[in-house]
């Protein structure tokens, strides 16, 4: 009944992304994180590896991988650097929308830019005053004739500043909640988008984050993507899908903070001997090593029920929760490890541990993945 072995294929395609992220990724992070800056050369040569929106269908142009093919390269990118695989990865979060309920127009030229250009997109849902409860967003959308007119803005969104297009959420009325909620595909050059801050972030700093300004900006019906009333459900189907990925940066953080740690735990000595001799250093191994294990289990069975068809909601809740409060806590162990060195700037641990910060916040903090856990178990049970 289970097997936990990979197909040659899905080995092929681990070994071409870690050796991809051993000579790109690892060696520039240090700088890319320093400098605040997202290398887009690498960008385009993940996209000519195909790994940029991997689970886009063929019929579009793109490599029609499963989602256990992406959360397995996506730990080998968050392996070398969260922050660029949270760039690099971010076309699959906004494709996801189109996939789900895009017109096959919508997805011939949406989807086809993507797979047919090293472009980049946005899924922009969370606002100024609307982040864990994103049914309480205040950017508006009116139907006028054949046209919509948007109007608000969109903040801590990643690759903002890049991106071709963008995957916006809107209301037809803010007092309806969820109910109003539309999403529309809105072009970068459209007249009154504009961009405002950049982020200065702790961690995940070579990812841009930026915030996005609607002026009356008007898109044709065409550009329509879930009508009032369906947006939000939307949102929630597209979550369900990516949250897996966000345990597999997870997994990529634990792993990497795990075998800095053998690593200095076998060079380190301390009263005579390597530090890694100490009972007191090999009970925190050994429960980092747990950690990253389960959450694996976690986001290759949220993967394998996107891929069987099944309803995921709650393993994805599952995966991100559980891996998000596991990479944090695996990425501060290893600072421990590394005591004074841990701390500085010239040891890898200290940015694990700021780039781990931001999985529990984004696509739903670990507090509201234990909501919707809870919710389910009480309407459905386990």
């Amino acid at each position: 009944m289970f097997d936990f072995s990979l197909t040659e294929e899905q080995k092929a395609l681990v070994d071409n992304v870690r050796k991809f992220v051993r000579d790109r990724i690892t060696p520039i992070a240090g700088d890319c994180d320093r400098d605040s800056k997202f290398p887009d050369d690498v960008f385009k040569e993940a996209w000519e590896l195909g790994i940029t929106a991997p689970t886009i269908p063929e019929q579009w142009g793109g490599s029609g991988l499963s989602e256990t093919d992406h959360v397995l390269l996506t730990e080998e990118i968050a392996y070398g650097c969260s922050g660029i695989q949270t760039s690099i990865t971010a076309n699959t979060l906004a494709a996801t929308p189109i996939l789900i309920a895009g017109s096959d127009e919508q997805k011939k030229k949406y989807l086809g830019q993507l797979t047919s250009e090293p472009i980049y997109a946005s899924y922009a849902i969370t606002e100024p005053g609307a982040g864990s409860d994103a049914s309480a967003i205040q950017t508006t959308c009116t139907q006028e004739g054949d046209s919509w007119v948007i109007n608000g803005q969109k903040c801590f969104i990643t690759n903002a500043s890049w991106a071709s297009w963008y995957i916006v959420f809107a209301t037809v009325d803010v007092g309806l909640r969820h109910r109003g909620i539309a999403a529309f595909i809105v072009d970068r050059d459209t007249p009154g988008v504009s961009l405002g801050k950049k982020e200065d972030k702790m961690g995940q700093r070579a990812s841009d984050t930026a915030t996005i300004i609607l002026e009356d900006v008007r898109v044709p019906n065409s550009q329509l993507l879930a009508a009032p009333g369906e947006g939000f459900k939307l949102a929630m189907q597209t979550f369900d899908r990516t949250r897996p990925d966000i345990g597999a940066s997870a997994c990529g953080i634990m792993r990497r903070s795990l075998e800095e740690c053998l690593a200095y735990a076998n060079e380190r000595k301390t009263f005579g001997v390597p530090i890694g001799q100490h009972q007191a250093i090999q009970t925190i191994l050994a429960d980092m090593a747990m950690k990253y294990e389960a959450t694996r289990l976690l986001v290759l069975k949220g993967a394998w029920m996107i891929d069987q068809g099944s309803r995921n909601s709650v393993v994805a809740s599952y995966s991100k929760a559980f891996g998000a409060d596991s990479a944090m806590q695996v990425a501060t162990d290893a600072v421990q490890i590394f005591g004074g060195n841990g701390y500085m700037r010239d040891y890898p641990v200290e940015k694990l541990m700021r780039d781990a910060k931001i999985l529990q916040i984004y696509e739903g903090t670990s507090q509201i993945q234990r909501i919707v856990i809870a919710r389910n178990l009480l309407a459905s049970g386990l």
